[in-house]
């Protein structure tokens, strides 16, 4: 298995090669690819020191498997490029998500849907992974007609720039800005660009994206915020059912699902919170509760870490079942 991840050395570059070494997927030769000015650095992988080479490079290469984790532009570019060459292609960006030849997976969910002419398989936003993890089974067992949700994200969503900004506004020191407004003792509902129809693109990629994953007849509205915590994304999350459910289903759905936790016991203070997700790849629900305002609604809280199974993890699955699957 001749393995290239691009964009080494960004954060889910990086969450990456520790996702490999810790579910020991099997690579015969790892091949770091970053832009021309990390060019020759060097990077650890399993006690081996490995050089960090340009995407031209790359193409010169014989890839089996390349995990992208650059951006939608490079990956527009050059994910192609390697799928003439035979190489599978996993992709972190946005690009290929909405596109109708393009499979977007989340294994627990869909991963059998995977199949051997799919070379470029999209992997879904890190707050719509969560989302759908928690609504899956739930959709099974009383079928979800509309969900509201607000997301509490953090920092390291955009990247380094914004950890940068973050430490140094604590520090009062002036730096590069990686949003519009402070966000150390702040809150943002700005997360990504603002679209036409006034809601930001990752607001309509929830919307979009779960609709893809799970049923094109949900109706998904969403308000996406930037919180000043480094790592884990939160969300509150409304859901009406078609069918009535008991809150005992509700948690034992939840329960049965591969890859999620329930941590809900508020009279003990114990309920998901991102300093507890963090580094874990599951995806953990609680303060669930009856909605008494609407007929068939429940209330949930939903807490992932975003560069593990909201990136990382999730990339590194679908490798997984590729290759269960024979599909490389």
């Amino acid at each position: 298995m001749k393995l290239a991840i691009v964009g080494v050395t960004g954060m889910v570059g990086r969450e990456i090669l520790a996702v490999l070494a810790e579910r020991n997927f099997p690579i015969s030769e790892l091949i770091p690819v970053a832009s021309k000015k990390s060019c020759g650095q060097t990077i650890s992988y399993l006690g081996k020191t490995h050089t960090i080479i340009s995407l031209d490079d790359l193409l010169a290469k014989e890839v089996d498997l390349a995990l992208f984790s650059a951006g939608g532009e490079v990956s527009e570019i050059w994910a192609p490029k390697l799928v003439a060459k035979g190489c599978k292609v996993i992709d972190n960006s946005s690009f290929w998500r909405l596109h109708k030849n393009h499979k977007l997976i989340v294994p627990e969910i869909n991963g059998d849907e995977l199949r051997k002419e799919d070379m470029i398989v999209s992997n879904p936003n890190c707050s719509t992974i969560q989302l759908v993890m928690a609504l899956s089974p739930l959709h099974q067992k009383f079928k979800v007609k509309r969900v509201v949700v607000s997301t509490y994200q953090s920092i390291s969503g955009t990247g380094e720039k914004a950890v940068r900004q973050l430490e140094n506004e604590e520090k009062r020191v002036e730096g590069e800005m990686a949003y519009p407004h402070p966000i150390y003792q702040n809150v943002l509902p700005h997360c990504d660009l603002f679209e036409e129809n006034g809601y930001t693109k990752e607001e309509m990629k929830l919307t979009n994206e779960t609709k893809k994953i799970l049923d094109e007849g949900i109706d998904v509205t969403a308000t996406a915020v930037r919180v000043p915590v480094v790592g884990g994304h939160s969300e509150s999350v409304n859901v009406m059912f078609e069918n009535d459910f008991n809150l005992d289903e509700v948690r034992l759905a939840l329960s049965d699902m591969p890859g999620v936790e329930v941590v809900d016991n508020p009279l003990e203070n114990t309920y998901p919170m991102p300093i507890t997700a963090y580094k874990k790849d599951a995806v953990f629900v609680g303060r669930i509760r009856r909605d008494f305002t609407q007929k068939n609604t429940l209330n949930m809280w939903v807490v992932a870490d975003n560069l593990r199974k909201g990136a990382a993890t999730n990339t590194v699955q679908i490798a997984e079942y590729l290759l269960m699957k024979n599909c490389i």
